[in-house]
């Protein structure tokens, strides 16, 4: 296991996506100090509700990049370059169609759905973010789909340090406030677009991408079907905290979701390596010995994680977030356990994506995931508070392993 290629390459995605995590943690724990609970509350949504449109938004391209410029770089690389120049095109009108609908939604959204009518200045900067989230992606994922791997890293590592930097800037200033820090977040990824189309096979240069629309729609179609349901009940958890509880809750429970998002970090650093490589096989046999292997290393990664992380939670969160934030201990103890299964479950998820093409099991595991949330965080949230809505993360994360766990299992065993 420790000798395959995949290990190699983990370890530059992990390295990576190490440094860019800490920096982000570090961007994250130093805006909750100066913010406080309560405006660090009103930062968190804008920022979810920035991921939660963007996700929904990219319509599966990101997904689709990898797919086929992940299978024709090499051997056809410009038939992979048409498939890079129509999704770039597709995710710039989108969001332009984005910006103008949301702009006008936002206060219906912020009074009615959220009950907070302080959230609309932020959630209008969010829709400007989205553009930023679309386009980085773009580069990030047609990296990832070529398996440059270093360069995926640094730039990552490059914006993350740049929003850090601008971030302590403002502060030595005396500039930082709830909107300043906004801005530093929604506009460096537009320079990090900015930076990294230098990186790409020129792409621009290649004629008649629009031959590829349908195969590329043909596989997107049920992946932003999912995507946009799983982005949903992903984040449902923090709008009916949002919707049921107070601002400063919603600074609470951040700070915990912060504080686990370690594991999808890791998530996301494994799933760029195996991607592309599951894309490329095509022998059965292959793909389920490679799987194995990345089901043992996630296994252990994954009881690592909660044999550090359990015990230190009772001493991160005083210590970084300050005493004020000592509620977030319970749910991030449970939202780590939920996170170790998601981690788990990356071999899965991956092999029935990209190996087995079958996206379309993943709208079923995603509306069941979504009632769970719903319904489940709405009866525990009210009874429990911010501890309630962390067990129905966990909940809905065992599901979101079992159901594609048997499939795949069965699919294999065929």
């Amino acid at each position: 296991m420790l000798q395959t290629k995949t290990i190699r390459h983990s370890v530059i995605t992990f390295t990576g996506v190490f440094i860019t995590g800490l920096l982000g943690f570090v961007f994250y724990f130093i805006t909750a100090r100066f913010l406080g609970p309560e405006n660090f509350g009103i930062f968190s949504i804008a920022v979810i509700t920035l991921t939660l449109v963007g996700d929904i938004s990219d319509l599966g391209m990101t997904t689709g990049l990898v797919k086929f410029v992940g299978k024709y770089i090499f051997s056809k690389p410009k038939l992979a370059m048409r498939f890079m120049k129509l999704t770039l095109k597709i995710k710039l009108v989108v969001w332009l169609i984005v910006l103008g609908i949301g702009w006008s939604l936002v206060p219906f959204i912020s009074n009615k759905f959220l009950g907070k009518e302080e959230l609309i200045v932020p959630l209008r900067y969010c829709l400007i973010g989205v553009g930023g989230a679309l386009l980085f992606s773009f580069v990030t994922f047609s990296l990832q789909a070529m398996q440059k791997f270093f360069s995926w890293s640094i730039i990552n590592i490059a914006v993350n340090s740049l929003r850090l930097g601008v971030l302590g800037l403002l502060i030595y200033l005396g500039f930082f406030s709830l909107n300043s820090s906004l801005a530093v977040y929604i506009f460096l990824p537009f320079l990090g677009f900015v930076i990294g189309i230098f990186l790409l096979p020129n792409f621009f240069s290649v004629k008649n991408e629009n031959r590829v629309v349908k195969k590329l729609f043909s596989f997107n179609i049920w992946v932003a079907v999912f995507t946009a349901i799983a982005a949903i009940s992903s984040r449902l958890d923090i709008f009916l905290v949002t919707r049921l509880l107070t601002l400063e809750k919603v600074g609470f429970y951040s700070a915990a979701v912060n504080l686990s998002s370690v594991a999808p970090q890791i998530v996301f650093a494994l799933a760029t390596v195996v991607a592309p490589k599951l894309a490329s096989f095509d022998s059965d046999v292959k793909a389920y010995e490679y799987l194995k292997k990345v089901q043992l290393f996630v296994l252990a990664l994954s009881l690592a994680g909660l044999l550090v992380g359990i015990p230190i939670s009772y001493f991160v969160i005083p210590a970084l977030y300050g005493e004020v934030y000592t509620p977030s201990v319970t749910p991030l103890i449970i939202l780590l356990i939920g996170q170790a299964i998601f981690l788990f479950s990356v071999p899965v998820h991956t092999g029935v994506i990209y190996y087995f093409g079958y996206p379309k099991l993943f709208v079923y595991v995603s509306f069941l995931h979504l009632a769970v949330i719903g319904l489940g965080g709405w009866i525990l949230t009210n009874k429990f508070g911010i501890s309630g809505t962390a067990i129905t993360v966990l909940v809905g994360n065992i599901l979101n392993f079992l159901i594609p766990g048997v499939w795949i299992l069965r699919k294999f065993r065929k």
